[in-house]
Order: C-alpha cells, then structure tokens, then sequence
C-alpha cells in the first residue's frame, strides 16, 4: 500500500499496517540515540515528505528495529500512527545484528557538501534547506566549483554529472 493520507500527512512507502505510536515498543538494545535539534529537524522533513520509509518491527520479539527517530519526530508532530513493515529474523542474534547494522552503516557516507552547494542553486528560490537534513549546512554563494568544471556524462544514460 502507499500514497496514504492520515492526519494531514502523507505516506509513500509501502508498508504492512498502520500501528498506534503508543503501541510500539522501543528496542531495548538500540544503542542509537537521537538529539532534540535531530528529532526537530526529522519533524521538519517529516510535515514536508511525509513518510518515505516505514517503521520496521520484528515479529520474534515485537520491538522496533529501525525507525525510532521517525516515530519520536511524529510524536513532536502530534502524529498518532505510523507506517510499519514487520519483519521476520531467524534467531535474537540477527534482529541485534540488523537493529546496530542500520545505524552504524548509515554513519560511514560521506556527503559531497560542495556538490550539494551547487545543486541548491537549481532548487526554487523559496526552499527551505533545512529540508536536506544536513547539520550546520549553509550555501556558499562564491564556491561555484561545479559551474566552472566540464560534467562527465553516462555513456550508458546520458546522464550528467560533476566528479569530485
């Protein structure tokens, strides 16, 4: 299911049920922790996109495995449900493994801030670059680094793109 409306927000993601805030259960084994100005910023994006990506339970022990920002921004947002997908884990060893796996492997991107800059330039004049996510990000209106360098288009696509 996706393209779902609820509450003034709208979901497009699929995903199994749509489950009570107040039923969902914290792992306890999260060791993820999420700033206030992080949940701020998430609530943010969350009013501005909805939800793009389910809540994810496990069905071995009932406990949240990935999504506990996304539902500490709804709550902020006096949202009272959110999109779940439940999943199936073969043993307690790879729900741990798939609930520490989602937050430290998300650590290691490294974000192009100057391509992004770039970018920003061909976004409307009135939106809100809070909207990226990124922490501290301001535009650089004198770095046009990807202006002045020639794109490298896909030979397969066509597609256009600037290397760092």
């Amino acid at each position: 299911m996706s393209e779902v409306s609820r509450d003034g927000y709208t979901i497009h993601c699929k995903f199994d049920q749509m489950v009570s805030i107040s039923d969902l259960k914290p792992h306890p084994k999260n060791r993820n922790w999420h700033p206030d100005d992080q949940i701020e910023r998430l609530s943010k994006i969350l009013a501005y996109q909805g939800f793009r990506y389910p809540v994810k339970v496990s069905t071995l022990s009932g406990y949240i495995t990935s999504g506990h920002g996304r539902i500490a921004a709804a709550k902020l947002l006096g949202w009272s449900e959110v999109p779940v997908n439940f999943q199936d884990y073969i043993d307690f060893d790879q729900e741990y493994a798939d609930v520490q796996s989602d937050n430290a492997v998300a650590s290691w991107a490294e974000l192009d801030l100057s391509g992004i800059n770039a970018d920003v330039g061909d976004l409307g004049p009135d939106f809100d670059i809070d909207l990226l996510g990124i922490k501290d990000f301001t535009i650089d209106q004198s770095e046009k680094i990807h202006k002045e360098k020639e794109p490298t288009i896909c030979p397969a696509c066509g597609h256009e793109f600037f290397e760092r």
